[in-house]
């Protein structure tokens, strides 16, 4: 069995409520093809596989957004990052990613002619980079693995999940730790240390880097690096 195939199996169990699975289920209204559940399942393999070696820090955010995961199956990563999009403006290269498949976009172009683009991607990546780290020592996750969404606005919306909804993500998290075990867990923002604290996990806590915080995340990012 794969080291990946527990995480895989919790991923499949989707919670009920307004949530969508990137890696099981189809947006059919914004997805490019019909295979793009598996696309972005094999993406998100080949994301984790190619750190189970390097991994040194977890980086743990509170959920999935649609402008990120939804499209890439990778947290924290928009499209844009995937394809390469950011490297001239943002000096974010495609191959910080993952190297072993190619890397594929599932938005339509309709939705965004160059690919969806998340801020807290943006700055989570271009932080690295701009630091020195190398991508492949860090694992990008959430503490709610799946998208959750506004229904009333749609799948290309986010919602801030509740704590009940929280706690139906710990089996997906435990499974995605003892893919690493030793590596540090940072929580990235106060909800997820919240999250992490009920989860009974020790942490690192950074500023979320979206509302203005980014400043401040990219100082405690350099700090905790250089320690």
């Amino acid at each position: 069995m794969s080291k990946l195939q527990p995480l895989i199996d919790e991923l499949q169990k989707t919670p009920d409520g307004p949530f969508f699975n990137p890696w099981f289920d189809r947006d059919h209204q914004h997805d490019r093809l019909p295979e793009a559940p598996k696309i972005r399942r094999r993406q998100l393999e080949a994301y984790l596989s190619e750190r189970l070696q390097s991994a040194k820090y977890l980086f743990i955010a509170e959920a999935l957004g649609y402008q990120g995961g939804h499209f890439t199956g990778i947290a924290m990563t928009s499209e844009r990052i995937l394809l390469g999009h950011h490297q001239p403006v943002h000096g974010i290269p495609a191959r910080g990613t993952f190297q072993s498949i190619p890397r594929k976009r599932t938005s339509k172009p309709e939705v965004n002619k160059k690919g969806m683009s998340e801020p807290t991607a943006t700055i989570m990546w271009k932080a690295l980079y701009n630091l020195g780290i190398d991508p492949y020592e860090v694992v990008l996750w959430n503490a709610l693995a799946w998208h959750p969404y506004d229904p009333q606005k749609g799948l290309l919306s986010n919602r801030t999940p509740s704590d009940s909804e929280l706690e139906k993500g710990f089996p997906s998290l435990r499974a995605f730790l003892d893919i690493f075990p030793g590596c540090k867990v940072v929580a990235v923002g106060r909800k997820c240390e919240q999250v992490l604290d009920k989860f009974g996990t020790d942490y690192i806590p950074v500023r979320h880097p979206a509302n203005g915080g980014a400043p401040k995340f990219r100082n405690q990012l350099k700090e905790m690096w250089n320690a």
